[in-house]
């Protein structure tokens, strides 16, 4: 319980409880709410990090809960704007795929041999940018679109997809290269 009272987790809590507000004002097609939503929660999410180093604050819980409330608070974006037909199917279901299969693997090792370390890759990093890029593009487009933010919208969706590929397949390739049996050395 101490854990959970921590300022950081509770940052990431408050982060969580955003979402259903987040979606509400995408539904209502209040745009600009939605657009200061998410920056306060990428904000939020800049912070329990920095609180976590700097109060000493580093939990176990929040090792879990940060990344969980990262995907669920992008995941459930990316459904609701594709919902709202201002994402693609295409794009969507690849975001939403990846994610799911990612959090489907790390349960099965975890449960089947114990694994635990699953920290992201160069390529999941590029991915998330592209992904958190795309949703303040698409959000801000809605009231307020110059010919850039609609250019980056439309790159920003493209580099999701890219990095969304790239990065799954990458994360695989761990995968099995971590799940084979080591080499014997030469005699």
């Amino acid at each position: 319980m101490k854990e959970l009272r921590a300022a950081p987790n509770l940052l990431t809590l408050l982060r969580l409880c955003a979402v259903p507000f987040l979606v509400l004002a995408i539904l209502d097609h209040h745009y600009p709410t939605a657009f200061v939503l998410f920056i306060l929660a990428g904000i939020s999410d800049g912070l329990d990090g920095l609180l976590a180093r700097l109060l000493q604050q580093r939990t176990v819980l929040g090792q879990y809960l940060d990344p969980v409330a990262d995907k669920l608070l992008l995941s459930t974006l990316f459904l609701v704007l594709n919902h709202e037909g201002l994402i693609s199917r295409r794009v969507t279901v690849l975001v939403f795929g990846r994610d799911l299969g990612i959090v489907m693997v790390a349960a099965i090792l975890y449960a089947s041999v114990g694994m635990r370390n699953f920290k992201p890759s160069i390529f999941g990093k590029a991915n998330t940018l592209a992904q958190i890029i795309a949703l303040v593009s698409v959000l801000l487009s809605m009231f307020y679109a110059p010919p850039f933010i609609l250019w980056l919208r439309r790159a920003s969706l493209e580099a999701t997809v890219a990095f969304t590929v790239i990065s799954g397949f990458h994360y695989a390739w761990q995968i099995a290269r971590r799940l084979s049996p080591a080499e014997s050395p030469a005699s």
